[in-house]
C-alpha cells in the first residue's frame, strides 16, 4: 500500500485548516452540512449524467489503486526475460514450458505460453496488443470520471452560495444576521473549489499516470516476448529493455 496520497490529503487540509485558524478563523464555521449536501449531492449528479454505467463502475473498481498501485516488478520482469532468452537460444522454446511456473507475472506467462504452443512473436502481439489497448482505455476513461467531478464541482459550489446568499437577502430586515448568512453562503464555494482542486482532480490525474505506467510496462513485454520470439541474444534483450526498468539509467549515475 502506498501511503503518499492519504498523506498529501491531510497535508493539504493541515495547511488550509493551519492557515484559516492563523488568520482568525474557527474551523467549525467551515463545517456547514447543507453546504456538503448541495456541493457533493450536485456534483456527484452531474457525473452521473454526464458518465455511463460502465465507466462510472470501472472507476469506482480501480479507484483503491491510486493507494494500491499493484505495479509489476520491471526489474524482475527483465530477468525474467533475460533467462528465459538463454534458455530459448541454448535449448528450444519448448524446454521455456517448464520455466513459466517461475514467472510471477500474468501478462509475460501468457505471452510465454503462447510462443511454447508455437505462435509468432507477431501473432503474440496481434493477441496482447488489442487487450493492452482496452485496458488503457478503460483506466483513462475511469480517470476521467474523477476529473469530470472536479469539473462539475466549482460550479455547483457556486450554485451553493447563490442559494445562500438567496436566503440571506431575504432576511434583509435583520441587520444582525447578514454578516453571519453571508458567510455561511459563501462555505459551498469553498466546499466545491476545495473537493475539485484537492481531491476529484488529483485523483484522477494520479489514476491517469498509473494506467499510462501499466501499459508502459505492457509494451515492454511485449517487446521481450518478440525479441525471445526473433532469437535475439540476451544480451541484447537486456539492452533493448533496460531504460524501462531504469538500469541505464543507475550505469550513468554510477559512472557519474
Amino acid at each position: 500500500m502506498d501511503p503518499s496520497p492519504i498523506l498529501a490529503i491531510l497535508f493539504s487540509l493541515a495547511a488550509i485548516l493551519g492557515g484559516n485558524v492563523l488568520e482568525g478563523g474557527h474551523t467549525s464555521t467551515l463545517l456547514v452540512p447543507t453546504a456538503f449536501m448541495i456541493v457533493v449531492g450536485g456534483s456527484v449528479g452531474a457525473t452521473w449524467l454526464a458518465c455511463t454505467n460502465e465507466e462510472l463502475k470501472h472507476a469506482a473498481k480501480v479507484t483503491m489503486r491510486i493507494v494500491k498501485p499493484g505495479h509489476s516488478d520491471r526489474r524482475k520482469l527483465l530477468d525474467d526475460m533475460v533467462k528465459v532468452s538463454n534458455v530459448a537460444r541454448r535449448e528450444g522454446m519448448l524446454a521455456v514450458e517448464g520455466m513459466l511456473g517461475e514467472v510471477d507475472d500474468d501478462f509475460l506467462q501468457r505471452g510465454l505460453r503462447m510462443l511454447v504452443d508455437g505462435s509468432s512473436g507477431d501473432d503474440v502481439r496481434r493477441v496482447l496488443e488489442p487487450e493492452v489497448e482496452l485496458e488503457e482505455h478503460h483506466g483513462t476513461a475511469a480517470a476521467k470520471v474523477w476529473e469530470t467531478a472536479g469539473g462539475y464541482c466549482p460550479t455547483v459550489g457556486i450554485l451553493g452560495a447563490v442559494l445562500g446568499l438567496i436566503h440571506v437577502m431575504s432576511n434583509l430586515d435583520k441587520p444582525e444576521l447578514l454578516g453571519g448568512g453571508i458567510a455561511v453562503a459563501f462555505i459551498g464555494t469553498v466546499y466545491g473549489v476545495g473537493f475539485a482542486n484537492l481531491l476529484f482532480m488529483p485523483m484522477g490525474n494520479r489514476l491517469k499516470k498509473i494506467v499510462a505506467h501499466d501499459a508502459e510496462t505492457r509494451n515492454m513485454v511485449m517487446l521481450g516476448v518478440a525479441g525471445i520470439a526473433a532469437g535475439v541474444n540476451a544480451r541484447q534483450i537486456e539492452e533493448m529493455l533496460a531504460p524501462f526498468a531504469g538500469h541505464r539509467a543507475e550505469h550513468q549515475t554510477k559512472a557519474a
